[in-house]
Formats: C-alpha cells, structure tokens, sequence
C-alpha cells in the first residue's frame, strides 16, 4: 500500500513563512509528479503548486513568487516553501503524487491524495 504522510501546517501571522512536507511510502517504483492543492472553506480544491519527474514547475498565479514547490526524489518527499503568507491563503493543503507501485498483482500507476494539513494565517 502506498501512504503520503503530510506535516508543517499551522497558525502564523501574515507576512509569516511554513514549511509543508510530504512523504510518499510503499513499494514504489517512480513518481511521475508531486504536488499541493489547497481548499478553503465553501471553495473547491485548487492546485498551488506541481513538479514534474523532470523537474517542471507549475504554480498558481495567487502564489508565484511567494511559494516554492521542490523535491527529494530519493526519499520520495515535496516540500512546500510559503513565504508572505496572505490570510487569503487559509485553507486545509492536500499532497497529491501520481506514482508508479508495486500493487502485489504488478506493476501500476495511480494518483495518491494525502490527508491533509491545515494552514491558518491570521494575526
């Protein structure tokens, strides 16, 4: 079985920094990309950000120039660097990973969700 495990979520100031990881764990052969969305409350799931196995960024305009999406591909881990936190940017952030695993019947590919960490930025 394949797990993300998520951590760094919290409360901060506007203005403030968090560090958002995820650890993506099982039998896994490769991931093709990693990546955050975001939901708000009464608001779909948006992406912030995605990195790509060859190392291609996408970010939402709302956060470009502020946050940074990076990788450990060999500890299979994405991290999420939020700088000048808005409270426009509160919300519960999801890891997402599509990867390539052992399923114990072979080979395959599928898109994993994290469970979720909440960020709170307010003074």
């Amino acid at each position: 079985q394949v797990q993300l495990l998520e951590s760094g979520g919290g409360l901060v100031q506007p203005g403030g920094s968090l560090r958002l990881f995820c650890s993506a764990s099982g039998s896994i052969y490769g991931i093709n990309a990693m990546g955050w969305y975001r939901q708000a409350p009464g608001q779909h799931r948006e992406l912030v950000a995605v990195v790509t196995d060859s190392g291609n960024t996408t970010y939402a305009d709302s956060v470009k120039g502020r946050f940074t999406i990076s990788t450990d591909n060999a500890e299979h881990t994405v991290y999420l660097q939020m700088n000048s936190l808005k409270p426009e940017d509160t919300a519960v952030y999801y890891c997402n990973a599509d990867l390539v695993y052992n399923s114990g019947y072979g080979v395959a590919e599928s898109v994993y969700w994290g469970q979720g960490t909440q960020v709170t930025v307010s003074s």
